[in-house]
């Protein structure tokens, strides 16, 4: 095609798009529109080009074809994820903004708790909290997710024919705000029958495609480092006896996650250049490494725990592109990389643009014992930020 059409192409979808009224009754035309001049682009990438979230784009372009809904309520997502602890092999799919951890493997079940007795009333109610985000499974093993599902709000079950022929069935879940929170596509003809079983059960009796969905909820504003009482933060970090504790300590100091790596101790916090997360999984790669990796979003973290393979840039992102885990990080949008040193344990963490943790990382330890020295050598020889990044400390 010659230049000039390509661009007269490109300029009349342009148009199209721009002609077509914003409203939800023409979203599936807009996108159809849209489709048609990108054709690769991902239904979130086409969700943010309509000025809709995924959840919306999903339900219009769906529902009464490919897309059922599922029922909602505080209880449904944790009963949905609990059932489908029996689909067998799946590939779960975690992301945020810039990163993507899949996963393909089997759910592991909980056995069954004890009662536990005696508890004081904090204990008590920091256990039920624990309960309430457990779905019968998925701690450890090659499904390893971490859920809270207060933040879970609509579900699809989604029956897609793929190019092959083959249909691609899916749990599809989203925050009040239309953004994923998580997906489980079935990956065993086992599961087909448990997956149609699910979406029986759990149908929602209005098949609209109308959601109600919400602003998303602006992020408060960071407490000036001058009303950080920084000394003693730092002695309260220097007295962490598990790096479980971390998260608390920040909140009881009222601090961002990322103001308190840029406050830690000196000899606690390294800060790295924000590609070094190349070094480290290529590296991680070429020495055969276990490694963990943390990736998430404020409905559900994603955890991989073992070697990895295959490494290359493609698509605009840096991927990790093995047969059962990919892990892909736009880490162009990367701000900062921190090395930190926390009771003892070494982990890795970068963050976007907007001071928001895209991924981390750990090396693989067995219980009781101290971290792999490789671990240790391999962040130490990250490349550090420029001089000016950490003049701003």
């Amino acid at each position: 095609m010659k230049p000039h059409h390509r661009f007269a192409l490109a300029l009349t979808g342009a148009l199209l798009i721009s002609a077509v009224p914003a409203g939800a009754a023409s979203l599936t035309e807009r996108y159809e529109v849209l489709r048609t001049e990108q054709p690769k682009l991902a239904l979130r990438d086409a969700a943010a080009k309509l000025n809709v979230s995924e959840a919306e784009l999903l339900a219009a372009n769906g529902i009464g074809k490919t897309v059922t809904r599922l029922q909602e309520g505080e209880n449904v997502p944790r009963e949905i994820m609990r059932r489908a602890l029996d689909l067998g092999k799946v590939m779960a799919l975690t992301r945020n903004d810039n990163g993507v951890l899949e996963r393909t493997g089997v759910a592991t079940r909980m056995k069954p708790q004890e009662e536990v007795a005696g508890l004081d009333a904090d204990k008590e109610k920091e256990r039920e909290q624990r309960m309430r985000n457990i779905a019968g499974g998925y701690l450890g093993g090659e499904i390893d997710l971490r859920f809270t599902f207060k933040n879970w709000k609509y579900a699809f079950a989604v029956a897609q024919p793929g190019k092959d022929g083959v249909v691609s069935r899916s749990l599809q879940f989203f925050d009040a705000s239309g953004n994923a929170a998580h997906k489980l596509y079935v990956k065993s003809d086992a599961g087909v029958a448990v997956f149609d079983k699910i979406v029986a059960d759990f149908r929602n009796p209005s098949q609209s495609a109308e959601l109600k969905v919400a602003a998303a909820p602006v992020k408060p504003a960071e407490k000036a480092d001058s009303k950080v009482d920084v000394k003693e933060f730092q002695l309260a970090w220097n007295e962490l006896s598990d790096v479980h504790q971390f998260n608390r300590l920040v909140a009881e100091f009222g601090m961002s996650r990322e103001q308190a790596l840029r406050l830690g101790p000196a000899d606690k916090v390294q800060r790295i250049a924000p590609l070094a997360v190349r070094q480290l999984l290529e590296q991680a790669a070429k020495q055969q490494l276990d490694i963990m990796a943390f990736l998430g979003n404020d409905a559900t973290v994603q955890i991989y725990s073992g070697k990895i393979g295959k490494v290359q840039e493609a698509g605009g992102y840096f991927n990790v592109l093995d047969p059962d885990f990919n892990l892909h990080l736009r880490d162009t949008a990367f701000s900062n990389g921190y090395v930190i040193k926390r009771a003892g344990v070494t982990s890795v963490e970068f963050f976007d643009k907007h001071g928001e943790l895209v991924v981390s990382f750990f090396g693989v330890r067995e219980r009781n014992k101290p971290q792999p020295q490789t671990w240790i050598d391999l962040t130490a020889a990250l490349p550090k930020a420029d001089a000016n990044r950490q003049a701003s400390r």
